[in-house]
């Protein structure tokens, strides 16, 4: 049975993401996705108007995808110390997972063209990040937004961005199978992320 209406458009959208994935944005035609989407270029165009429109609608489908992935740092640990220390190893296990570091490459790359695109992305992997942990941490910890804010901070340049910016530029190996909450402590070495918390939160 053909594919219709707002299943034929998902069906789209996840197809576009695993295109430009693949090949990065500028490489990607709506001729090239047309076909591996099994449907027409007039179809493609019916339901995007443009390739930037496109774009546009796989950031807000990788957004979501992320955020149901990363969820929220209560679901990691009945220890709220724990809890805030798994969840940031979750972050980092997520980053380092080639599709998004691929996705956060085409977001630099294509930044100054598309800035909103590149600025909803930024905000959905990091952003929302940061306000998850910090607005965890001020409900657990007792802590005001400002120190709430700055523990996010610190533990996160600390213990998170150095490892990310290393995958970032290719300097180690990213992971090619998907992350699984199960396999955190396998995957990320949880010992300084711990560290830089419990400092963060002394000095709050």
């Amino acid at each position: 049975m053909a594919r219709r209406g707002d299943e034929l458009r998902d069906h789209i959208l996840f197809t576009a993401k695993n295109v430009f994935l693949e090949t990065g944005f500028e490489r990607t035609s709506m001729d090239q996705l047309a076909a591996r989407a099994e449907t027409s270029k007039r179809t493609l165009y019916a339901h995007f108007e443009s390739k930037d429109k496109l774009f546009l609608a796989v950031v807000e489908l990788v957004r979501k995808l992320y955020l149901d992935r990363l969820g929220t740092p209560g679901d990691y640990a009945e220890d709220a110390e724990e809890a805030a220390a798994l969840y940031c190893g979750r972050f980092l296990q997520t980053l380092l997972w080639e599709p998004t570091l691929r996705m956060c490459r085409m977001g630099i790359a294509e930044a100054e063209r598309l800035p909103e695109a590149s600025a909803r992305y930024h905000e959905a992997v990091f952003g929302s990040m940061h306000e998850r942990l910090a607005g965890f941490l001020g409900d657990r910890f007792g802590l005001g937004p400002a120190d709430a804010d700055r523990v996010t901070y610190d533990v996160v340049a600390r213990a998170v961005h150095p490892r990310f910016l290393r995958g970032l530029f290719g300097m180690e190996p990213m992971a090619t199978e998907r992350p699984e909450p199960a396999t955190i402590a396998a995957d990320v070495d949880l010992v300084p992320i711990r560290a830089a918390l419990a400092a963060a939160l002394a000095g709050s």
